[in-house]
């Protein structure tokens, strides 16, 4: 039987999808965000999903859901948001900022999960965010957990990924049980010195460069899927995402799917001024008007992140300017540079398909801690016979009241209003509407 682990705040699922592939099940995913659950949803079909705030979950509540009853739970994992700035005079989790974070400890506590994996950002390593990390350390250790010391910052192209991004990560185990050692580099980026020896890290052209343009099917300035017909002859990397093996899938679960049809490609109409100003952009820096960052192709990729959410703004991070085309990478380029297989989909939307991949752990890194948990329980990974269907394509395809509605739970863009009937749904559907309007204005490149 294949160990269980439960994934808070999983976003569209980067550390859902190594864990699975480092051989554990993934039973639960607690998501607040609708559209994103909905993602999450479509990708791991036989995972329950709940479309919520942890605050208030209980662990019995996630057993129920994920239908597990007293099976020990071997590993829960997830990145709490904090804000990681302390009251003057008071404990930094006691700040309500940092409440997610407290929340996460009480769940892992409630489950008596075996093991932890606590991700977050390289920031609350340093100065007075630190504090948090600290204490949220001593948080462990009153419920009967230890923690791995000395902590660790990870580069995911040391592990595979064509993209510098360093995150923190927190092994946790409970009293008496052997704590995981942290997975070691698998991979050497041409910065980090190549001459030193080692296997490199894959390229940008490596990543990306057997995908068909975008820029050729004028489909996809309707949709976000095509069939291009002839690719371009993959790179080891790019096998693997394409999952032309059958180790590509690793220890996880082989999902039936078109490998022919090109996906989460929906094209941006760039300007010609634009196209001008990215063709004269040298590779590896930054185009001055838009400040986006041009790929290197014998290089790395730039951090991609998320951006801001609804609440603050649905301002997206820029997309990076493709080292060959004059445009910027699609949603399924830039899951490329993240290391997500193409099997898997996001929305549709390329606003939101952007915030996915950078919102997510990049799935090769997740996979090497994962695995590094999975010798710590002393289970030998087996990869599972049965092969598994995605979800219902709508479901990649909801806008945020249609994802509410879908999960029966209320529309988070008109959560503050408190207005009652048909006014107060004509209200949703304004403010769902300037919803949408921000998310296209935030594409770059327009």
């Amino acid at each position: 039987m294949r160990p269980i682990g439960i994934d808070l705040f999983a976003g569209a699922g980067g550390l859902s999808l190594g864990f699975e592939q480092a051989g554990f099940d993934v039973v639960a995913a607690v998501e607040i965000d609708p559209i994103h659950s909905a993602v999450h949803a479509f990708n791991f079909p036989g995972c329950a999903m709940l479309p919520r705030s942890v605050e208030g979950l209980t662990g019995a509540a996630i057993r129920k859901a994920a239908g597990i009853g007293r099976r020990r739970v071997d590993v829960v994992f997830g990145g709490a948001p904090c804000q990681g700035f302390s009251l003057i005079g008071h404990r930094v989790l006691d700040d309500p900022r940092n409440n997610l974070v407290r929340e996460f400890v009480r769940i892992v506590g409630e489950l008596q999960a075996s093991y932890f994996l606590f991700e977050n950002v390289k920031g609350l390593t340093v100065g007075r965010h630190r504090a948090v990390l600290e204490e949220l350390i001593e948080a462990f250790d009153a419920i009967g957990y230890q923690v791995r010391m000395p902590w660790r910052v990870l580069d995911a192209a040391q592990y595979g990924v064509p993209q510098h991004r360093e995150r923190l990560f927190l092994f946790g185990a409970r009293k008496g049980l052997p704590l995981p050692e942290y997975p070691a580099a698998l991979t050497r980026a041409a910065d980090d010195g190549w001459n030193k020896g080692g296997k490199k890290s894959p390229t940008c052209r490596d990543a990306i460069g057997d995908l068909p343009d975008a820029d050729r099917f004028d489909a996809l300035l309707d949709s976000d899927e095509v069939h291009p017909g002839k690719w371009r002859e993959p790179s080891t990397y790019a096998r693997e995402l394409r999952c032309l093996t059958n180790d590509a899938w690793h220890y996880g679960y082989v999902r039936e799917w078109n490998p022919a049809v090109l996906t989460s490609s929906a094209r941006t109409d760039h300007t010609d001024i634009s196209k001008r100003r990215f063709a004269e952009t040298p590779p590896g820096q930054v185009e001055p008007i838009s400040r986006f960052f041009k790929l290197d192709g014998d290089g790395l990729s730039n951090t991609l992140r998320a951006g801001t959410d609804a609440a603050r703004g649905a301002f997206t991070s820029p997309r990076p300017i493709h080292f060959d085309l004059p445009r910027c990478v699609t949603v399924r380029e830039m899951a490329r540079l993240h290391g997500f297989p193409d099997w898997f989909r996001f929305h549709a939307t390329k606003w939101h398909g952007a915030r996915q991949i950078g919102n997510s752990v990049p799935p090769p890194l997740a996979r090497a801690v994962a695995g590094a948990l999975m010798k710590a329980l002393r289970i030998e990974p087996m990869r599972p016979e049965t092969r598994i269907s995605l979800g219902d394509p709508a479901l990649i395809r909801m806008g945020m009241l249609e994802a509410s509605e879908h999960f029966g739970i209320d529309n988070p863009i008109g959560r503050r209003d408190r207005k009652s009937g048909a006014k107060k749904r004509k209200q949703h559907e304004i403010e769902a509407l300037r919803y949408v309007a921000r998310e296209e204005a935030a594409i770059v490149g327009n």
